[in-house]
């Protein structure tokens, strides 16, 4: 593994990692009852997110153009796998900090209500209070979320199973597609298009199917029609789902590239 697979590796873990913290801004919403002030704040971590999502794609894109020129495109499968398993890497690390970022959250919530400056807020996480809160606020997750009750009654199978599929498609969007310009090189471009036809549909089973449920628990909660504790647990369910869908992606890598790269040559 050379440098730049390294680097890329590292943008993907922290488009993944940032991707799955969104889970907690809900649970800090419901805390501090500021659901608009958490996702506002959240977007600061989005803009990251975003920042690093600009610059991987043109990375990758002159890393595939590289290995063509010179004939060595053989190894681009397994940078992609790589690539992968970062994203994968970035899913658990997000998921295993969910505890201690809804805490780190609610709290940066609370003081942005306060001061409302990001800049202020900012400048105090990094003050010797705010460190000394942010070392305090490691915490593990509780498992008996997952396992206490089992799955939540206002969470269906059918929200879970389409959250895998959905994350799955997320993931391997973009790499079945540059994969698929390295299967039919005069097709590079047609295929790298094709991305947002993959991405387009994860969207849609996100925002038409998954993220309307998730709102309705949150808004449910709010009421006190849930409790906190069911919700949670909804969150988890929902953040292994994401796992899950995470992993199948190595599994889609090559057929969905394949299919994209038939589909890019006869279009």
């Amino acid at each position: 593994m050379d440098i730049d697979l390294i680097a890329l590796c590292a943008l993907t873990l922290v488009i993944q990692m940032i991707g799955t913290l969104a889970y907690a801004v809900r649970i800090a919403g419901i805390r501090t009852r500021r659901i608009a002030v958490s996702f506002a704040l959240f977007n600061v971590l989005v803009l990251v997110s975003r920042t690093s999502n600009s610059f991987q794609g043109p990375y990758l894109g002159k890393r595939i153009e590289v290995a063509l020129s010179t004939g060595i495109s053989d190894t681009l499968l397994g940078d992609f796998r790589w690539l992968i398993t970062a994203a994968l890497i970035g899913t658990v690390a997000g998921v295993l900090a969910i505890p201690t970022f809804q805490r780190i959250f609610s709290r940066a919530v609370q003081h942005f209500q306060v001061h409302r400056s990001v800049p202020k807020l900012l400048m105090h996480g990094f003050a010797k209070g705010g460190l000394s809160f942010l070392r305090d606020s490691v915490t593990v997750p509780a498992l008996s979320h997952l396992t206490k009750g089992g799955r939540p009654t206002s969470l269906p199978h059918s929200a879970l199973l389409l959250n895998i599929l959905a994350q799955a498609l997320f993931t391997v969007g973009v790499f079945a597609s540059l994969y698929a310009g390295a299967i039919s090189p005069d097709y590079r471009v047609t295929a790298s298009q094709l991305s947002s036809v993959v991405n387009g549909l994860a969207t849609i089973l996100l925002f038409v199917f998954i993220d309307p449920q998730l709102s309705i628990m949150t808004d449910d909660v709010m009421e006190g029609r849930t409790s906190e504790s069911e919700f949670r647990k909804a969150v988890v369910w929902l953040a292994g789902a994401r796992l899950i869908g995470t992993a199948l992606a190595q599994v889609l890598l090559v057929p969905a590239a394949t299919l994209i790269a038939v589909i890019a040559v006869h279009l």
